[in-house]
């Protein structure tokens, strides 16, 4: 079998043009990566449109963009789209995806159960982040993992690494990371960058979120809910409750920590996060979500109460803490 690396490679040498995309709603990895691979196309000469259908959230408005992330799609689409950091193509967003025969798609991703929706697929669950995959190609191409490239690479591996805390970090992640430390990174001022963004209406959310917290199955599972009436009453959104999620399994007892929000339509989204052989990828795989193994996420139709409830359930019986 080719090699996806080889493949990839040998597209973006023979064309010219290129749309960069990742999932709407984008974390540091999708940022990261479509920045990073922005980068590595601008330096071999390539013309690049970057897209995400939710933009450039406010929280990374410091990361060195080679393209402004477009919020609409071009009017024509070029011959190949890298597609970053997407488990399915759904989560590309309807735009793209109503678009899909006027392109050609390079799938890069590290979520288990990808569906490897694209003409190229590069799924790699043993990578840490999207923006490993994006330098190992950067070497490929001889691009130097420098400047502006190095630090959209280490916004990405960092953050989806729980800066190199997470038991996805590996011998290979922290090797780029010293090696692009050797070639100027400033990772001081990366860190101050990536986790100095926090408003004063986001501490009030937080109060509010953990305020709702409970534990379950012996104090093996801590929960909470953010409501929509939160966010009107403390002036925030979606992406302020970004990293809630991690203070919960600092409980001592906790193996999987739990957070959902609602959303519009009576649907609330969740994420799940564990320590170890805890896979809360299945547990997530039972509402129809998806993730990692120690990371997923999906959501569920119906009142947040209930929702909570439902997946305490399917965590006692998926992880046998009954």
């Amino acid at each position: 079998m080719e090699s996806p690396i080889r493949r990839i490679r040998e597209i973006i040498l023979a064309q010219d043009e290129f749309l960069v995309t990742s999932h709407f709603s984008p974390d540091g990895d999708a940022i990261g990566s479509i920045c990073a691979l922005g980068h590595v196309l601008k330096a071999l000469g390539k013309r690049i449109t970057l897209y995400n259908p939710s933009g450039l959230p406010s929280r990374y408005a410091f990361v060195d963009e080679p393209s402004p992330i477009e919020r609409e799609l071009p009017a024509a689409l070029p011959a190949w789209t890298f597609v970053l950091d997407c488990g399915s193509n759904e989560r590309m967003g309807e735009a793209l995806a109503a678009r899909k025969a006027e392109t050609e798609f390079i799938n890069i991703d590290h979520h288990l159960g990808n569906d490897e929706f694209g003409a190229v697929n590069w799924v790699d669950p043993t990578q840490p982040s999207v923006g490993n995959m994006v330098a190992i190609l950067a070497q490929a191409l001889d691009v130097p993992l420098t400047g502006p490239l190095a630090e959209c690479v280490y916004l990405a591996v960092s953050t989806d690494t729980g800066f190199f805390t997470y038991g996805n970090t590996t011998p290979e992640s922290l090797e780029l990371t010293a090696d692009m430390l050797r070639g100027g990174l400033n990772i001081e001022r990366m860190n101050m960058l990536i986790n100095k963004q926090w408003s004063e209406n986001r501490l009030k959310l937080w109060t509010e979120a953990m305020g709702s917290m409970e534990t379950a199955l012996d104090g093996r599972v801590a929960s909470t809910i953010v409501t929509d009436e939160m966010f009107r009453r403390t002036g925030t959104t979606p992406a302020d409750t970004e990293n809630l999620i991690n203070f919960l399994r600092r409980l001592k007892t906790v193996r999987v920590a739990v957070i959902l929000r609602e959303e519009r339509g009576g649907r609330c989204k969740f994420s799940l996060r564990s320590y170890g052989d805890d896979n809360v990828q299945r547990v997530a795989a039972r509402f129809g979500g998806g993730g990692h193994k120690n990371a997923s996420g999906g959501s569920i139709e119906c009142p947040i109460g209930e929702a909570r409830n439902k997946l305490i359930a399917v965590i006692a019986e998926e992880l046998e803490l009954q």
